[in-house]
């Protein structure tokens, strides 16, 4: 049994290091939610030292909100922006000698296209036009994920070892009570569950079925380092290899 274990990577928070020893993929924010031309640089630089997958984390143009406000913008507008996104981020893995290897997209964006299939097909007609060969990582269970295998893109269903899940399968929105697991302990057997038995319990009790492929930890969150450090050991000791 094997599971990637991604990291969002490239925002400023201070434990981007130590998480490129843990995880198997990291997605590098574009600059438009978090980062610049020099942190992209300098975080591919340290993924690449570390044989770590990368992948582009694209955004609404939204710094002040963290990415994390919706917007409704036109699909082709949302195709022109993450072209523009991704195309930055591969020039810099390319030029530092590597490949990029997915996409993902951040916040707002990655939630709205979970749900609705005119901005996931703007996305998966955007990787396409990037590059065929390059994974999408998307919510298990979502709209993003049937949108790429459409576009004949290979689709990466995606859980969170730090989110509340909701019976639909949907993350339970920051606003709201238990969008957040704030215990170790809690996240752990969470995670061992959803990797091992393909399922998850929702806030509100129910059993929630989903496919586990990747497995992602907030690089912003205050337990993100601790949350690695206990998962990765979890997986290894029960014999489930972590690779991309």
């Amino acid at each position: 049994m094997h599971v990637d274990l991604n990291a969002d990577l490239g925002e400023g928070a201070p434990d981007d290091a130590a998480l490129l020893a843990l995880v198997s993929s990291a997605n590098i924010a574009c600059g438009w939610h978090a980062g610049d031309a020099r942190l992209m640089q300098a975080t591919v630089a340290a993924a690449l030292a570390r044989g770590v997958a990368i992948g582009a984390h694209p955004s609404y143009p939204d710094r002040e909100h963290f990415g994390r406000r919706e917007m409704q913008l036109k699909p082709e507008q949302v195709r022109a922006d993450l072209l523009y996104q991704i195309g930055a981020l591969d020039a810099l893995v390319r030029a530092a000698g590597g490949r990029l290897h997915h996409v993902k997209p951040h916040g707002a964006l990655y939630n709205q296209a979970a749900r609705d299939p005119a901005l996931a097909d703007a996305i998966a007609a955007a990787v396409l036009d990037i590059d065929p060969s390059l994974a999408v990582y998307g919510l298990a269970g979502g709209e993003l994920l049937r949108a790429a295998e459409r576009a004949g893109l290979r689709a990466v269903a995606e859980v969170f070892a730090d989110r509340g899940y909701r019976a639909d399968g949907s993350l339970v929105p920051r606003s709201q009570p238990g969008a957040l697991i704030d215990d170790v302990g809690n996240a752990v057997a969470r995670t061992l569950r959803m990797v091992r038995e393909g399922v998850v319990t929702a806030v509100s009790g129910e059993t929630v079925p989903l496919q586990a492929q990747t497995l992602c930890l907030h690089g912003d969150g205050p337990h993100a380092l601790a949350f690695a450090r206990a998962i990765h050991q979890a997986l290894t000791d029960a014999g489930i290899d972590l690779r991309a």
